[in-house]
């Protein structure tokens, strides 16, 4: 069997022993604070991170990863034996990754034909992103052929579905990131908003008076998605708020069936976004 090797990025918050379980190679994001340059994940951890995000004056800028990071990474699979990959990057409409590693393909291709690199597009971000490069590790595990796990990824890609809320979306607004929940800007001092993404764009799902009330709006949404005869595995993700993601995990799973959870928190280069005390889910249906 050709040898698959499973490429992403830092942003899908995986929690590093699966990461590390699963051979998930991965290419840390940047992000600009003042004259510094960080790579998330790496020069950039999250506790200290979100400690300092709440002083700050003006918001870091975030860059993805650009064609010679995964050029890079590319040409080290092949040397390490590696004939075919898979690369799953986040939302082409919110973020540059997907952009950079076709064009990487395209660089990389020229000098090593024999490689094979299917480049996927996962319209979406954080763990829906991560859940698939979970899916597709545990299937090249198996030792599954490479359209069988590309097959897989975009079975999961209708499917697989973000909702997560926090006290407010300043950190979004600022970012550029709101996409089409806009309106919900004029309310943002008395609701906590309920945002997901639809077609690979950041949107408005609801809202709510207070993180209970958000919560258990999550959790019937949820419900209502997947049915309650239904099972699903689903991702409680948090930015420096676990003990929040943990009241939304008791909320959810008294509707549905959880064959797995994770509890995952963001990377630095998603929280710049969000904000501190973000909690939310990314789950599909099985």
């Amino acid at each position: 069997m050709p040898k698959i090797a499973i490429v992403t990025d830092s942003t899908v918050s995986i929690p590093e022993p699966i990461i590390d379980e699963l051979k998930i190679r991965w290419v840390p994001y940047y992000i600009h604070r003042g004259h510094e340059v960080l790579r998330d994940l790496v020069s950039a951890q999250r506790d200290p991170f979100y400690k300092w995000l709440p002083t700050a004056r003006e918001l870091p800028k975030t860059a993805s990863p650009g064609p010679g990071d995964y050029v890079t990474l590319y040409e080290q699979l092949a040397d390490e034996g590696y004939s075919e990959i898979v690369s799953i990057h986040m939302s082409s409409k919110v973020s540059g990754a997907y952009q950079a590693a076709v064009a990487a393909r395209t660089l990389v291709l020229e000098t090593i034909p024999r490689l094979r690199i299917e480049v996927i597009d996962t319209l979406n971000v954080s763990m829906c992103h991560g859940w698939m490069a979970i899916e597709a590790a545990r299937s090249a595990l198996a030792e599954k052929g490479i359209d069988q796990i590309v097959e897989q990824i975009h079975r999961m890609i209708p499917v697989t579905q973000m909702i997560q809320t926090a006290d407010t979306l300043r950190y979004l607004y600022m970012g550029g990131r709101i996409g089409k929940a806009k309106h919900l800007m004029g309310s943002i001092l008395n609701i906590k908003p309920l945002i997901g993404m639809r077609d690979g764009e950041i949107v408005a799902v609801g809202q709510a008076r207070s993180r209970s009330e958000a919560y258990r709006s999550i959790a019937r949404l949820i419900e209502k998605a997947v049915g309650n005869k239904k099972k699903i595995k689903i991702a409680y993700v948090h930015a420096a708020a676990r003990e929040e993601a943990l009241k939304l995990k008791d909320q959810v799973e008294e509707r549905v069936t959880v064959v797995e959870s994770l509890v995952c928190e963001l990377s630095p280069a998603l929280g710049v976004h969000s904000g501190p005390g973000t909690a939310g889910v990314c789950y599909f249906p099985v």
